[in-house]
């Protein structure tokens, strides 16, 4: 994605959270295998390639920092800064840095 297409993907997310989009924040994948299961429904293996919405639910995304920790994307070891998007190569989004997803990692 080109910088503009990016800053329009993250306002079109932005606006679905905002709108209430429900998406799955649990349960938190605690072992590697509940983890690999999470990212091959997001593959698409059962049944095609997930849409835009369809990732957000999967992966869990919110709009705000997660959990008594407040656990967001700015510290997920997925997260590229300078770029405010998310690495990890079965998500690949655009992402603020206050956001969080259950892909979480550190």
């Amino acid at each position: 994605m080109a910088r503009g297409e990016d800053e329009r993907c993250r306002r079109e997310i932005s606006r679905l959270l905002a709108d209430g989009l429900a998406t799955q924040t649990e349960p938190f994948p605690e072992t590697e295998k509940e983890f690999a299961e999470l990212l091959d429904a997001l593959r698409g293996r059962k049944g095609g390639g997930p849409d835009l919405r369809a990732k957000l639910v999967l992966c869990g995304l919110i709009d705000k920092p997660y959990g008594e920790d407040r656990m967001r994307c700015q510290e997920c070891l997925y997260y590229l800064v300078h770029r405010r998007w998310c690495d990890l190569p079965e998500l690949a989004i655009p992402v603020d840095p206050d956001w969080w997803c259950r892909l979480w990692r550190i």
